[in-house]
């Protein structure tokens, strides 16, 4: 079970007024309308670090990228 907790926001009385009329127009809230937005920040950057630990750990081991080291022989071959 999740406890929600109060957050203060302050904003200019444009950006708010607006944003109420935004979340009318969408049958909303503000609050509603910022908690939404902030945990699609936050998960998107989870994604983000996810990601960033699996490629990080792809190139611990390194990639073997085929060949070897040719003989004399074989780079002049005829």
């Amino acid at each position: 079970m999740s406890t929600k907790q109060n957050l203060t926001v302050h904003l200019d009385r444009e950006t708010i007024r607006r944003a109420k009329i935004l979340a009318a127009r969408r049958g909303t809230s503000v609050s509603a309308m910022v908690a939404s937005h902030i945990k699609e920040v936050v998960q998107a950057d989870d994604a983000y670090e996810s990601a960033r630990r699996a490629a990080l750990d792809l190139l611990d081991p390194g990639f073997h990228l085929g060949g070897g080291r040719p003989n004399r022989e074989e780079l002049h071959e005829r």
